[in-house]
């Protein structure tokens, strides 16, 4: 099976900033059509600004729990490149929880960020597959990746919010996967920890101890970058794992076989 992402056209979301940048990147880089979703306009104008309009790779700035901007979103895509095989969900929010402050509502916010965003529009592009892939009796007809946390697995009593999100997330990934495969859409996920997310190099600004406790808390003894998890990524969406759906990829440098864990894994 084929590494190669080449001529297919990606959606890609959270890619103003840290691993939805990266990713967006790569699979640019990789010869794939490229649609930069983000609510941050001004840094998705910094850095994919001036695109040529006969290029591979297109912006799109909007709220996306927004039904409608999600819907919009398609449709940009596809007016852009005519269709769409690749969806990667890489928007996520990471904030802490009070969780006996019951004026607190991460909980909340956090499950519609993380969790139905990437649920709703993984429907909208799932239908836009199915409907190209109407003349298309054999073969795969598209692949949808979400990027999800080890907190999901491991959590810290602050991070409550985030850990039920990405934990609802994986299980959004497995049940979607199964609801898709006899439409032959897979749908997979790479849950990630010790890794220079945008929201970890962020909160390093007031908390400078972290870097040697994630350090010293992951078997490989360092933070990964961005750019390490694309690879993963680029795998999950190419033909390279054909007979792959429903599953999480853990890319955290052996840290989620600790039992403790001191900080947010990002």
């Amino acid at each position: 099976m084929s590494f190669s992402i080449n001529g297919k056209t990606a959606i890609i979301t959270g890619a103003a900033n840290g691993i939805g940048l990266a990713i967006a990147r790569q699979f640019a880089d990789r010869g794939a059509n490229v649609m930069c979703a983000d609510m941050d306009e001004k840094k998705l104008e910094e850095e994919w600004g001036g695109l040529s309009e006969d290029g591979n790779l297109r912006y799109f700035a909007g709220d996306l729990r927004q039904r409608l901007t999600i819907a919009n979103l398609v449709s940009a895509t596809i007016d852009s490149f005519d269709r769409v095989d690749i969806l990667v969900n890489a928007s996520r929010q990471v904030i802490e929880t009070n969780a006996l402050d019951v004026e607190d509502n991460s909980v909340a916010m956090l499950l519609e960020q993380n969790l139905m965003t990437a649920y709703h529009l993984t429907q909208q592009v799932a239908k836009r597959m199915i409907k190209q892939g109407a003349d298309q009796p054999e073969g795969q007809l598209g692949s949808i990746v979400n990027l999800s946390s080890i907190v999901a697995r491991t959590t810290r009593p602050e991070l409550m919010g985030y850990s039920v999100a990405t934990a609802a997330l994986e299980q959004m990934t497995r049940s979607m996967a199964l609801v898709l495969a006899p439409q032959r859409i897979r749908v997979n996920a790479v849950a990630f920890g010790s890794v220079m997310s945008a929201s970890l190099k962020s909160s390093m600004i007031e908390h400078t101890e972290w870097r040697d406790d994630i350090r010293a808390h992951t078997p490989l003894g360092r933070i990964a970058g961005p750019a390490e998890l694309t690879d993963a990524v680029q795998f999950l969406a190419a033909e390279s794992s054909g007979f792959m759906t429903g599953e999480i990829i853990t890319v955290d440098g052996g840290r989620s076989l600790l039992d403790a864990v001191s900080v947010p894994a990002h």
